[in-house]
């Protein structure tokens, strides 16, 4: 499992970092047993740092599934896949600001092998307040990926787009949405993040998501679109 060992190392070397990083981990894991029998994982990481003139944001991210093939008791893999992000975002004033963003994803079951992506981009907010933020994200990119059917490696220029949303509700219940979106000529990748956060202490809180995955460009016998939903734990430091 080495995907969880990364998970794991990743949540130790948060303890050690420098005063002022602060983040939220997310952890969800179902198991059953019986006339059936499957296994998933996912886990998210994401740290940041901001000050008057910066903010800096890592994540991570990991989803592994296993499921039993009809008629035997052999579990196969269905999904497996990490994320690597990074950016650092230098701030005009209070709304807009320069954002420089790097992405790397590995997947089993996509039309790539992997895929690295770099942007360029401008930020703005177009509300920003203690109920709301609205923000969205423009400009050009370049993509280096692996096609998995001919295994040929080839990268084009794209232009990322994002679009992230939160909202306060309740004192306790908050609702957030990202949209993010990078086109190439090659093929076109969206993803959206849905996601309702219940808090249950200043520290621990419970989070339902719903995931949806798209790609224009994918290898015969693949689904264009994947969905995902989620219940979590979530852990704030």
């Amino acid at each position: 499992m080495r995907c969880i060992s990364v998970v794991a190392l990743l949540a130790l070397s948060s303890a050690s970092l420098a005063e002022g990083w602060k983040g939220a981990g997310e952890l969800g894991l179902a198991l059953s047993r019986g006339n059936s029998e499957t296994e998933s994982l996912n886990a998210r990481l994401g740290l940041t740092l901001e000050d008057a003139q910066w903010k800096h944001a890592l994540g991570f991210a990991v989803l592994r599934q296993k499921g039993e093939v009809a008629g035997t008791d052999e579990l196969v893999l269905t999904a497996n896949r990490y994320e690597l992000t990074g950016s650092s975002a230098y701030k005009f004033d209070e709304r807009s600001y320069l954002n420089g963003s790097l992405r790397y994803e590995n997947d089993d079951f996509a039309p790539f092998d992997y895929q690295a992506i770099a942007a360029l981009s401008y930020g703005y907010y177009a509300i920003k307040n203690d109920a709301t933020e609205w923000l969205f994200e423009g400009g050009p990119g370049y993509r280096r990926f692996k096609e998995v059917v001919s295994g040929e490696t080839d990268g084009e220029f794209i232009v990322r787009g994002l679009m992230g949303f939160k909202h306060v509700l309740t004192e306790t219940t908050s609702f957030e949405n990202t949209l993010l979106l990078e086109a190439g000529s090659d093929n076109t990748f969206a993803q959206n993040d849905a996601g309702l956060v219940v808090k249950m202490s200043d520290r621990l809180a419970l989070k339902a998501g719903l995931q949806f995955r798209h790609n224009t460009d994918v290898a015969p016998g693949l689904e264009k679109t994947d969905s995902l939903f989620t219940t979590n734990l979530v852990y704030n430091f």
